[in-house]
């Protein structure tokens, strides 16, 4: 029986214009790759051809994964067990958090396929350490509900929570719906609480300020179709 393949995570960038924040070893690790899982197809070819442009496109094989796309985990269990490397890429930043990568990873960890995370720009790990907040206790979330009843309950909770336990909340939105997660955050959240907002991360118009809620409600960002990510401490 072969040797199974080993399944390497390949961060991508946040911002197109970021690739100097990809480390050189991750173009070497891509370019014998033959077979990827991807977030997002168009994404992952235009940064495949921007890492290497000798890169023959049309000779991979891109197999789809996203939220509402689960990844064919028969598949990559069936390249694995024949000895093919593997590589998952995310729409943006590191793959297997917030994204169904981590799918395939627990395959190639039932199978003892080697699994190896290569470093890249996280969206996550960039704006706790650039918040100000606890960066030694904090919860990700990801993604809070879409209907606003459930939404500013899930609000309420991770300001309760960040205040009983001294905890960073950190949580995400589809960029169209930012405005309106801003929106139920300053009406449903304490004056004092902080909030930090990090939006256009590594980019040109990369934006991050931490403030009391309060002081949010004095002069609102605009967050249309902007990646950002929200922090918020209780105090």
């Amino acid at each position: 029986m072969s040797t199974p393949g080993k399944v390497y995570l390949i961060p991508t960038v946040l911002s197109p214009e970021a690739l100097h924040t990809i480390p050189a070893y991750i173009t070497a690790a891509v370019q014998p790759l033959r077979f990827f899982f991807v977030e997002n197809e168009r994404t992952a070819r235009r940064f495949l051809k921007a890492l290497d442009r000798n890169i023959n496109i049309d000779a991979l094989q891109l197999h789809l994964m996203h939220e509402n796309h689960p990844p064919d985990t028969a598949l990559a269990k069936k390249l694995l067990l024949e000895g093919n490397d593997i590589g998952i890429m995310s729409e943006a930043g590191c793959p297997a958090i917030a994204d169904p990568g981590h799918l395939v990873v627990q395959v190639a960890h039932k199978i003892n396929a080697p699994v190896i995370p290569m470093v890249g720009p996280n969206s996550i790990l960039l704006a706790l350490m650039a918040s100000g907040m606890n960066g030694q206790n904090f919860q990700f979330t990801g993604y809070l509900p879409v209907k606003p009843p459930e939404r500013i309950k899930a609000i309420r909770e991770l300001e309760a929570l960040s205040l009983k336990k001294d905890q960073t909340q950190i949580f995400i939105e589809t960029p169209y719906r930012n405005n309106p997660l801003l929106k139920d955050i300053l009406t449903n959240c304490k004056d004092q609480t902080l909030l930090c907002i990090a939006a256009d991360l590594t980019g040109p118009e990369e934006y991050i300020h931490t403030k009391t809620i309060k002081e949010w409600k004095a002069a609102l960002p605009e967050l249309h179709k902007r990646p950002a990510i929200f922090l918020m401490h209780a105090k």
